[in-house]
């Protein structure tokens, strides 16, 4: 099963992550294995609705979720339809393939006053991480951003002047996202910080960076986050992604239109966004038991 072309194809054509590009790859080694060692196939014109349906099966019985094998089946549902537009193969075997069904999760985020409760009291030092996490942790829940499209962010990205930051997010697509005054003071007091005990190269262009100025890592942005919400959050994920969905649901208790949450996240549907509304809808419903005589 030759599946260079494709990868390349969303490479450079789709302009894919190399995290989304690992987990392609990765799915369809998993399937052309499977298919070698039970089939003995190795030309995709062979591979036929059954079979995926047995790689699926096999896939359950060894206790994968049904979202990660959701999440492969879309990978092949992509490969397939690739092979199919290139003329490589006479027959899609994906349309016959019924996906596993998945229990709908609520999106986790933090209360309110746990938020409040963090930039609040005194949790962060005034030295130079301690500002620096600070300003981390009010861009995720200010923001909404992604953990990538942080480390990520360019000096030359943020504008004052038009009090916004310019995010580069998801496919390369380009987005901007308005930012308040208090994010700006923290903004200022972090690059005054950095300016003062931080020699960065001129080649490094990043905004967030290390106390030796190297650009800031995933790892070490995750470690962040996961460090000060354990200091006022008892929830057993305590992510960047977290405060992205944290973000999203206190906008919309506060009265926020779904389509600009939309737009703010980068979402390419609403559809994405809407997964948000439930949580709204469970506090209704708690609202509404702790207050009506009768419920």
């Amino acid at each position: 099963m030759v599946t260079t072309n494709f990868i390349n194809h969303l490479k450079f054509e789709k302009r894919y992550s190399p995290h989304t590009i690992t987990a392609y790859t990765k799915d369809l080694d998993q399937f052309d294995s499977f298919l070698r060692s039970e089939y003995e196939v190795l030309n995709a014109n062979e591979i036929s609705y059954q079979m995926v349906r047995s790689w699926i099966v096999g896939l359950i019985e060894q206790d994968i979720s049904a979202r990660s094998v959701n999440r492969k089946l879309s990978t092949l549902k992509s490969y397939f339809k690739y092979l199919v537009r290139e003329e490589l193969i006479k027959e899609n075997p994906m349309p016959k393939v019924q996906p596993p069904k998945t229990s709908k999760k609520l999106p986790v985020f933090v209360d309110r006053e746990s938020m409040e409760t963090l930039f609040s009291e005194d949790i962060f030092s005034n030295d130079f991480d301690g500002t620096r996490d600070r300003l981390i942790l009010e861009m995720f829940y200010m923001t909404g951003i992604r953990l990538s499209e942080l480390i990520n962010l360019k000096n030359s990205d943020i504008d004052f002047y038009q009090q916004n930051i310019k995010v580069l997010g998801k496919r390369n697509k380009e987005r901007i996202i308005p930012i308040s005054a208090e994010l700006i003071d923290s903004i200022k007091k972090y690059i005054e910080i950095k300016d003062k005990n931080v020699e960065v190269p001129e080649q490094n262009d990043y905004f967030y960076v290390t106390i030796r100025g190297k650009k800031l890592y995933e790892k070490l942005a995750y470690h962040i986050v996961n460090l000060y919400l354990g200091k006022v959050s008892t929830l057993q994920k305590k992510s960047p992604h977290v405060l992205r969905h944290t973000f999203a649901t206190h906008m919309l208790n506060n009265g926020a239109d779904l389509n600009a949450i939309k737009e703010i996240l980068g979402h390419s549907n609403l559809a994405a966004t809407q997964v948000y509304t439930h949580n709204t809808i469970e506090k209704l419903k708690n609202i509404y038991k702790q207050a009506h005589p009768r419920a």
